[in-house]
């Protein structure tokens, strides 16, 4: 006879354990859970206000610049130089947002302008994204270093005191992580034009004969980049207030591997929003984890990289057996 006493939470706990899907699409936060169980087992005030507010200081511009990395994706292409980009904002912003703050939104708006044209570039010949930015990271480093050759330049007080306000309760990197997953999925998710964005990844022949453009999708996805991208640097610079041309040199690695680890894919418009913030939060932790296990700063990106390994290692593992 079918034993049908059992319980309905273990019943849900061997439908979700038996489910790949479910188990994929709860990988990023099996991931973030387990790396702050492993802070909080080394250091107990770490899971406290000003432990979280401390280890979680840099997710902000990280996720920013996630999900401007999240955007390319979407359409199958690789952006190399959003580190660069993040950079050169944060030099226009020093130089100019203080004292000339129309100018400098001027400046920006057409950074964002230019991102949307190499889309339409990449586009309209068919070149290969990975060569196109990886270009573009030299011309934004280039014109970074020649606004700012030294570390320097002014931050606006409102945007210091933005990005070092203490809310009660809830540390303020929380807060912003959590606004900016949200509105990333109801703008990419939950909208109808979210939907043909991410149908332009996952298949673009139908897209088109839908009537849909994929040329202004692409400029769409690549200026919704550039605009993530421009409040990266100005959250970082907030952050540090001494901007420099190398301040966010990291930052490209950093978001590729933030949307994977948070469950996108290279190929397909496979992305999560939400998920790529929880990836982004995860590396920043990892860092602190490291400095909480004493070793050297030097080995950051390798622990970084191991986790993202391990975390694709169980995601193919769990592929095979959505396969079977």
């Amino acid at each position: 006879m079918t034993d049908t006493t059992l319980a309905t939470p273990a019943r849900d706990r061997m439908a979700f354990l038996g489910d790949p899907r479910l188990l994929r699409k709860a990988l990023p936060a099996v991931s973030l859970v387990a790396i702050l169980i492993a802070i909080f087992v080394l250091n107990e005030r770490a899971m406290s206000y000003r432990g979280l507010d401390l280890m979680l200081k840099y997710a902000v511009p990280i996720a920013f610049a996630t999900i401007a990395q999240m955007f390319i994706l979407t359409v199958n292409d690789l952006d190399l130089s959003i580190g660069a980009f993040v950079g050169l904002v944060a030099c226009i912003a020093g130089t100019w947002l203080v004292d000339q703050p129309v100018l400098c939104i001027l400046i920006l708006a057409g950074c964002i302008a230019s991102y949307a044209a190499i889309g339409a570039l990449i586009h309209m010949r068919r070149l290969p994204s990975i060569v196109v930015t990886l270009g573009m990271s030299f011309v934004w480093l280039g014109i970074a270093v020649i606004l700012m050759p030294t570390p320097g330049g002014m931050v606006p007080d409102w945007l210091k005191a933005l990005m070092s306000w203490k809310p009660p309760l809830v540390p303020f990197p929380i807060i912003a992580c959590l606004v900016i997953a949200l509105v990333a999925h109801v703008l990419l998710m939950e909208s109808s034009y979210g939907a043909v964005l991410r149908g332009a990844g996952g298949n673009a022949t139908a897209i088109d004969r839908a009537g849909w453009s994929l040329l202004r999708i692409r400029m769409s996805m690549y200026a919704l980049a550039g605009f993530f991208g421009v409040l990266s640097g100005l959250s970082l610079i907030g952050l540090t207030t001494s901007p420099d041309a190398h301040i966010a040199d990291r930052y490209t690695l950093l978001s590729i591997a933030g949307v994977i680890l948070g469950g996108g894919e290279f190929v397909g418009g496979r992305v999560s929003p939400i998920g790529a913030v929880i990836g982004a939060v995860t590396l920043v932790l990892t860092g602190s984890f490291l400095i909480f296990m004493r070793i050297s700063p030097d080995w950051q990106i390798g622990a970084q990289g191991a986790v993202l390994i391990v975390v694709l290692a169980l995601r193919a593992l769990i592929k095979l057996r959505e396969a079977k």
